[in-house]
């Protein structure tokens, strides 16, 4: 019996299987599972290699799907022209482990993150936004943007860099998006009141955003993802209710959360809230801090299946 050749996608083909609003609704719906563990999506594997740089083994099943993420990160790749992170996530039959297709892993991973923090906006804000800030210039800030054009296509998009030149940057590379899209250069300057979103998307060793908590204003930290990094401030966080997306890789990848050292039995997971919308916090400020799981890979592999079969 012949097979079928597996169908490898790049990363514009994987980008058109997985659009933001399908995306959130198959977040939504994984969450759930997985804290109900019926997926299973294991701590990830880390093995270093050259030049500081690691590589992450990411699998996780449901009755339905198993997929697998393999993702270098090569942070010293900059200088070189070349992107940080490189890999491929293979999507595979539950019941015969035969291969059904492979997408670009740095898409899904960027994707799928940006749409679990639209997500929390949907599950935490307290009314759909009307003004964001971003807190950073990569990649990520690149894939939370589109999520916004997206899903919240009348809301005024800040962005706020670490020099003012790279958010100035930012934003002229991006103009021709219908979004509004404002570069933030006032250094030492307060946020806007009128901001109802700040998203960060760094790396920071330091805290970036540590302003008194509001409670119409939803704060959400993605890019500390070791327990040495940290973007949201002791200050918010004191001040807030504390949710994640992954409350086991929370407690040893959160850097704000760690350094801050807060009480883990007062930290709730998302999915409780998306179980049981009465959970959420009212007026009450929120931070909502994802460091991301192959259980979300999974739900971007459901979509892709999903636009496949209907292809």
């Amino acid at each position: 019996m012949t097979r079928p050749i597996t169908q490898i996608f790049d990363a514009a083909a994987t980008a058109r299987l997985i659009p933001y609003a399908a995306l959130v609704d198959a977040l939504k719906r994984a969450s759930i599972e997985y804290a109900q563990q019926r997926i299973a999506s294991p701590e990830r594997l880390v093995v270093p290699l050259n030049e500081g740089g690691i590589m992450l083994s990411m699998p996780a099943t449901a009755p339905d799907l198993a997929i697998h993420k393999l993702v270098n990160v090569c942070p010293a790749n900059g200088p070189h022209g070349l992107p940080t992170i490189h890999g491929k996530v293979m999507t595979f039959d539950a019941d015969t482990g035969e291969t059904l297709f492979i997408l670009d892993g740095p898409i899904v991973t960027g994707r799928r993150t940006a749409a679990i923090s639209m997500l929390g906006v949907e599950t935490f804000a307290a009314a759909a936004p009307r003004e964001f800030l971003l807190i950073g210039t990569g990649t990520q800030a690149l894939n939370h943007l589109e999520a916004i054009g997206e899903l919240f296509p009348e809301a005024r998009v800040w962005v706020k860099g670490s020099a003012p030149a790279r958010a100035e940057a930012f934003c002229a590379r991006h103009h021709d998006k219908a979004l509004e899209v404002r570069p933030f250069t006032q250094d030492g300057a307060a946020i806007p009141e009128s901001v109802d979103v700040v998203i960060a998307l760094t790396t920071s060793r330091q805290p970036i955003y540590d302003e008194a908590a509001r409670a119409e204003r939803l704060v959400i930290g993605v890019g500390a993802f070791t327990p040495a990094m940290v973007e949201i401030g002791a200050r918010t966080l004191a001040g807030s209710a504390l949710f994640v997306d992954d409350e086991a890789g929370a407690r040893h990848e959160a850097g704000d959360f760690i350094q801050a050292g807060v009480d883990w039995a007062q930290v709730g997971g998302i999915a409780s809230v998306l179980d049981n919308p009465a959970l959420r916090p009212q007026k009450k400020p929120v931070v909502f801090k994802s460091v991301g799981c192959a259980a979300w890979d999974l739900a971007a592999c459901r979509v892709a299946r999903e636009a496949l079969s209907g292809a």
